[in-house]
């Protein structure tokens, strides 16, 4: 490559040398990474803390899901315009203030005194959060784009994109017990000094998109409609699927995006260009993120409640139970993005990720009530682990990989707003479904009985289990269907510049 200067002044290729080159590209990754998961463990760090905020903070149990709505609200709807800033404004510029403004408003959150700070905490937490996570993206996507840098990279990313939930889980339960509800909240100011720092140093703000324009109709449209998407999922966990407070945001949101895909036909700078999604393998990809998203809350959200509530696990025990998940993910994604996909193309990959993420949640339905973890959880996390880590990781690397650079921040962002909604849709479903299952067994018995209402809760969770085994076994057949055979080959012209 030969010597460039970048518009921060500094030179990029002959000047640097190939090792400083190399070596900083892999600090870029480093602080990326941090920066994710700080965005990641977020969205299941404070869940584990709830009891003990509400109890502080004496808000009601109606009033509790909107620690965790708010966040999904904000980071849902905002996504595609955070993304679209930091190829407008700069990478470097949106994710420095992305870290800045989530660490300010964790602080804002765990001084919170009451119910309404707290909330409002939440919310811009999301809003930085949509404009952090698509700039992170973006910038692994523009700095490794040789083939084997590239696979190392997104096994790392993906890795931590799925596996997140998780370590949100045990840093969420080693700080409740070990210090305060607050410090879930206060532990992101350690994490975004180290991001800022290496931002600060490691970064230049190329704008590959700064001749473009911000698409205002279109921005407005895809929030309105994000939102009331991800609203109306939220509102199916309180609200029955007939209340027009759930339907009435669904029809709204699809109303809303359908006016969007019309609108961005017609921008003469759209905000999500459709050419990033007509390409078959990234538009597979994008469903497969979707799909993964929304099953993997089976594993999360109902596991967490059969080790604590059936099997009396502490917060902090029940985030170590999920390590076992989190290993084997982390190793199937460095398989499946260095190894696997490069020898055998993502539809022969994906599709068996997807197999056997089935696999392990259809046999994780055998729980009981005196079940034990090392036979009736353990070896299915696992399973279900590996299947995850050959799916996320490739899918991610897919969904950005020869991206036009002026693309780069709204392409990221639409991968991460495929997970946030997977994930909404997956935790309205199966909430639905596992009540109904406890109503259903209830019939006839008699429910001050414990023994009647631990099996009740046995039925509720394995529901939910065979629910997400459907999800993940439907993502095996469309993305067998949609991938395209063979090894996907880089466009060079295709694919981005590199630009640290």
């Amino acid at each position: 490559m030969s010597p460039k200067t970048l518009t921060d002044g500094t030179r990029t290729g002959a000047d640097q040398g190939p090792s400083a080159a190399s070596a900083k590209k892999w600090w870029i990754l480093a602080v990326v990474a941090l920066a994710q998961l700080m965005v990641v463990l977020d969205a299941t760090i404070v869940n584990i803390a709830l009891p003990s905020a509400q109890a502080d903070l004496g808000f009601s149990d109606g009033n509790r899901q909107w620690i965790v709505t708010a966040y999904a609200l904000a980071f849902a709807s905002l996504l595609l315009l955070g993304g679209r800033i930091a190829d407008l404004f700069g990478r470097k510029t949106a994710f420095l203030i992305g870290v800045v403004g989530f660490a300010a408003v964790s602080a804002l959150g765990g001084a919170a005194t009451d119910f309404e700070m707290l909330v409002t905490a939440r919310a811009l937490q999301g809003a930085f959060g949509a404009l952090l996570a698509p700039a992170a993206l973006s910038l692994l996507n523009t700095t490794f784009t040789d083939a084997k840098e590239r696979a190392k990279a997104f096994s790392v990313y993906g890795a931590i994109a799925g596996a997140g939930g998780a370590v949100g889980l045990l840093l969420g339960g080693i700080l409740t017990d070990a210090l305060d509800w607050r410090w879930t909240l206060y532990v992101n100011v350690a994490i975004a000094v180290v991001a800022f720092a290496g931002g600060w140093l490691l970064l230049s703000n190329h704008r590959d998109a700064e001749n473009s324009r911000l698409d205002v109709p279109g921005t407005v449209l895809v929030a309105a409609g994000l939102f009331s998407l991800v609203y109306g999922f939220s509102n199916a966990e309180t609200h029955d699927w007939d209340s027009p407070q759930t339907w009435g945001f669904l029809l709204a949101g699809g109303a809303l995006l359908a006016a969007f895909t019309w609108w961005q036909t017609r921008a003469a700078h759209p905000l999500l260009p459709l050419r990033i999604l007509l390409d078959r393998n990234r538009a597979a990809s994008f469903l497969a993120v979707l799909i993964s998203g929304a099953g993997m809350f089976g594993v999360f959200l109902f596991l967490t409640y059969y080790l604590q509530l059936n099997l009396g696990f502490s917060p902090t025990k029940t985030g170590v139970a999920f390590l076992p998940m989190v290993g084997a993910l982390m190793v199937a994604a460095q398989i499946g993005t260095t190894a696997l996909v490069p020898r055998l193309g993502p539809k022969a990959v994906i599709p068996l990720g997807f197999a056997i993420a089935a696999v392990g949640m259809a046999w994780l339905t055998g729980i009981g009530v005196g079940s034990h973890y090392l036979s009736a959880v353990l070896p299915q996390l696992v399973i279900t682990g590996v299947g995850l880590g050959l799916v996320m990781p490739p899918a991610m690397q897919m969904a950005t990989g020869g991206v036009a650079a002026e693309d780069a921040g709204v392409a990221s962002a639409t991968v991460n707003a495929m997970q946030q909604v997977g994930g909404s849709i997956g935790t309205a479903l199966l909430n639905t479904l596992a009540a109904s299952a406890a109503a259903d067994y209830l019939v006839g018995k008699n429910p001050a009985n414990k023994l009647v209402q631990a099996q009740a809760s046995i039925e509720s969770y394995t529901t939910a289990f065979w629910w997400s085994a459907v999800f993940f076994a439907a993502g095996a057949v469309i993305a067998f269907l949609l991938f395209r055979r063979g090894v996907p080959q880089q466009d060079a012209d295709a694919a981005p510049v590199v630009h640290m």
